[in-house]
């Protein structure tokens, strides 16, 4: 553990940073704890840092202890419209990257205009579940590296869960897949957990501008609506004007924004 006082203005002690176990902090004072610092990384790589402090004095002093003991980059996420929260990372030293747009999604086909919608001929929908697993990883392995080959995957919607280093499907169960006779063409991840999140739609790019994912997204969202769920949630990066222009062709409506920053 390292340990870093620091005068806080909180009370009459200085407040202590202290390194409590691998990549966190607690901001104390007089034993109390007024602040919280973590990092960690995320599947892609990169190392990303949170920090949950009482006072902006308690989040400086956390962000400039561990600032001195991380490796650079670094980076964070922010709820734009958190005004403190964006400026006290900018004190640190960050600047902005990315902004991705949160959208509600509606469900309901007669609202999406999704419900008479097929997909190509030689195209099935596959169900959550049901997919070939070896086929589905195939795809997903496929999209990446196109992904990545372009625009890089970094430019996607982060990416939170944890995952075996190398495997990029945790639950195979979460996607439907759009099949050919001999493989898959595109997919869709839908999770559910407080609320429906559509975390992936993508198609491989020499399918791609044939419909396959209106009809991947007709499928999901219409499996939601019989479900009882009014409306799906979805990250779009604002580049991405493909992706914006797919939702918002469907009634999706961007509720927020986030920040992406790096140091």
């Amino acid at each position: 553990m390292n340990t870093k006082p620091f005068t806080s203005g909180l009370s009459e002690n200085a407040v202590m940073i202290t390194r409590v176990a691998d990549r966190q902090w607690h901001a104390l004072d007089d034993d109390l704890v007024v602040g919280r610092g973590h990092a960690q990384h995320r599947p892609d790589g990169r190392l990303f840092v949170s920090i949950d402090a009482w006072h902006d004095a308690t989040f400086d002093r956390l962000a400039e202890a561990m600032l001195a003991q991380l490796p650079t980059p670094l980076y964070t996420v922010v709820d734009e419209a958190d005004v403190e929260l964006t400026a006290g990372w900018r004190r640190a030293g960050f600047t902005i990257r990315r902004r991705e747009w949160e959208y509600a999604v509606p469900t309901d086909p007669r609202v999406t205009g999704l419900g008479a919608v097929l997909p190509p001929s030689g195209v099935t929908i596959v169900p959550a579940g049901q997919a070939d697993e070896s086929l589905l990883r195939a795809v997903d392995r496929a999209i990446r590296d196109e992904v990545e080959a372009t625009v890089g995957w970094q430019s996607m919607p982060a990416e939170v869960i944890p995952r075996p280093e190398g495997d990029t499907i945790v639950d195979p169960s979460k996607y439907a897949v759009a099949a050919a006779a001999d493989r898959c063409l595109g997919l869709i991840r839908v999770v559910t957990v407080n609320r429906p999140r559509i975390g992936l739609v993508a198609v491989r790019a020499g399918e791609q501008r044939r419909g396959i994912a209106r009809a991947l997204l007709a499928h999901a969202l219409g499996t939601l609506h019989r479900a009882g769920f009014a409306a799906a949630w979805t990250e779009v990066h604002e580049a991405n004007q493909a992706a914006s222009a797919l939702f918002e062709g469907i009634g999706a409506r961007p509720m927020s924004s986030n920040l992406e920053l790096v140091r």
